[in-house]
């Protein structure tokens, strides 16, 4: 595998930066927060650059809609992008009315995105299915984990509701929706680590900044190591075609990554870090939602066994 983004995919990745500098960022995330919201105007100009069809485009494909989620996950943008340009168009086969959330049946917890969503994409077994929400198929949900939830009633995502995509299209609605995970939690991971760098460089102790100690150093250098893991097995996976055992791969490795770099980060910024003040709370509370999401790293690792020597 090529390890070196091509002059396209580095354009793509350039103009999603430049065009998230413009609608979102940590702040922009601090507001939504506050309020429980979704960025619909970031959700509009990615759709209106043509960005959120890249997954279908003829130039582009299934690592450019990776690369897409994965910056704005780095940016901390509020809107269900790795279920509405990576999952749906790559499960669906078209894109589906956004915003989208995904759910299994049979799992009642709280559902990312879902108050926000229109279209519910269900792994439901064997099959996958599209359901239009109506009012009242969603409860929200408060919490401090910097995302939008809701719960989504046993009416939408069960009782065959909703349009099947056909036999086969509930694994490989499980192997994007991992995939989907891992790149946000790249993102996140990454933006989480850079931004403590950064702080790590001007706070001062002992008359010096603190990242100049060199137990510090390693701490930090470990926690690169797992995003850059994260990030070349996000990469080959979507490029790949997201294999079941390949994304379970991606999104077990993802996840543990994501408990050290936010236990890392959190540690060397010190009680600050958990303060709304503080910018790291941004990405790092994310990737303890993302830890959890579709039955946490053990699941992830559990598919991954599956797909190598079969269910027990």
């Amino acid at each position: 595998m090529d390890f070196a983004l091509s002059p396209e995919q580095q354009a793509i990745v350039e103009a999603v930066d430049a065009l998230l500098a413009r609608h979102a960022g940590p702040a922009r995330a601090v507001e939504l927060a506050a309020k429980q919201g979704f960025d619909a105007d970031l959700e509009s100009a990615l759709a209106e650059a043509g960005f959120v069809a890249l997954a279908l485009a003829e130039e582009a494909g299934a690592l450019e809609a990776a690369l897409l989620v994965e910056r704005v996950a780095h940016a901390a943008g509020w809107v269900a992008v790795g279920a509405g340009a990576l999952v749906a168009p790559l499960v669906a086969g078209r894109l589906l009315p956004g915003p989208v959330a995904l759910v299994q049946t049979g799992e009642a917890g709280p559902v990312r995105y879902a108050t926000a969503a229109r279209t519910l994409l269900v792994a439901d077994g064997e099959e996958a299915r599209v359901v239009s929400l109506e009012p009242g198929d969603v409860t929200p949900v408060v919490t401090n984990f910097g995302y939008p939830f809701g719960r989504v009633g046993e009416a939408a995502r069960g009782n065959g509701r909703g349009e099947s995509l056909g036999a086969g299209s509930g694994p490989r609605l499980l192997a994007w929706w991992r995939v989907a995970l891992a790149a946000e939690a790249l993102g996140s991971m990454d933006a989480a680590l850079r931004f403590t760098v950064a702080y790590l460089k001007e706070r001062q102790q002992f008359g010096r900044p603190i990242g100049s100690f060199q137990a510090v150093q390693h701490r930090l250098a470990d926690c690169a190591v797992q995003v850059e893991g994260t990030r070349w097995l996000v990469y080959e996976c979507a490029a790949k075609g997201a294999a079941p055992e390949a994304a379970a791969t991606a999104a077990g490795y993802a996840m543990q990554a994501a408990g050290q770099v936010h236990r890392e980060t959190q540690q060397l910024s010190g009680a600050i870090g958990y303060t709304l003040e503080h910018d790291l709370h941004v990405w790092s509370m994310r990737l303890l939602a993302l830890r959890l999401e579709l039955g946490g790293e053990s699941d992830h690792w559990r598919a991954l066994a599956a797909g190598r020597w079969g269910a027990a």
